[in-house]
């Protein structure tokens, strides 16, 4: 016995997909994002790119780029949303950083 598959049932079937993908997608990455942990400042990255939890403790004499505002909540590596506590970050993958904090990579978020 042949069964044949209709055009109409391909179509139905990929339009189905596309719809449930990014739903997948978007609870799948919400379960990363959960998953992260904080990032430590002793770590060997950490410590090479100058990183600490609180942007007020940084010494500017150690590094003369930095300026009061900069921070990680508003850094164009810092992967949370305005108003998050703690995100990800681009440059630290795996870890979460504080909003407070900074390293010498900030970057000035495009329209921050």
């Amino acid at each position: 016995m042949k069964t044949s598959i209709s055009r109409r049932a391909i179509v139905k079937a990929g339009l189905l997909a596309g719809a449930v993908i990014p739903v997948f997608a978007l609870t799948t990455r919400g379960a990363q994002a959960a998953g992260l942990t904080p990032l430590d400042p002793s770590d060997p990255l950490a410590k090479a790119m100058n990183f600490v939890n609180d942007s007020t403790k940084v010494d500017p004499a150690a590094n003369p780029t930095y300026k009061p505002t900069q921070k990680c909540g508003n850094c164009a590596q810092y992967q949370g949303k305005a108003g998050e506590a703690r995100a990800g970050c681009a440059i630290f993958p795996g870890h979460s950083v504080p909003a407070t904090g900074w390293c010498k990579v900030w970057a000035q978020k495009p329209g921050a």
